[in-house]
């Protein structure tokens, strides 16, 4: 079975709730999908190689993505996840830069094999909000499962 991890940013929990449906799109495809705080994982990219998908997400603050989250990407670029499956997400309340932000770095630094693009959402609950992040999940586990 494929496996992968979903590692959020938050500041108001709205970015959790996103990552966790993520997941749950993820499972309905058959990839064990584990989810992740960022600050669990402190500053040790080598733990991702375990992984066939990762998925990172941040919330916007202040036009960035959160401080952890920009950490993490510096620690995971020892890694080797060049051809992995990629995606990234995150909650915004104004601008919702953050989800571009990290999908880039995970296409043109990590050369990660990426959805089709970032997931950005205000809240999981509006707007079909649930749907849209169980979709995005399914997407990266077809993504995986083709790949292999």
């Amino acid at each position: 079975m494929s496996k992968g991890l979903v590692v959020f940013a938050t500041r108001t929990n709205q970015t959790r709730k996103i990552a966790q449906l993520i997941a749950e799109g993820m499972r309905f495809e058959g990839c064990d999908a584990e989810v992740r705080n960022v600050t669990e994982l402190g500053n040790d990219g080598a733990s991702l190689n375990d992984y066939d998908a990762i998925v990172l997400g941040s919330a916007t603050y202040h036009g960035e993505m959160m401080q952890s989250m920009k950490t993490f990407l510096f620690a995971a670029e020892k890694s080797n996840l060049e051809g992995k499956v990629g995606g990234a997400f995150g909650a915004f309340g104004w601008s919702g830069e953050a989800p571009g932000r990290i999908f880039d770095t995970m296409s043109n630094v990590f050369k990660m094999d990426m959805a089709a693009g970032a997931l950005r959402l205000k809240s999981a609950a509006l707007e079909g909000g649930v749907q849209m992040a169980q979709d995005y999940g399914r997407e990266i586990a077809k993504k995986v499962a083709g790949a292999k």
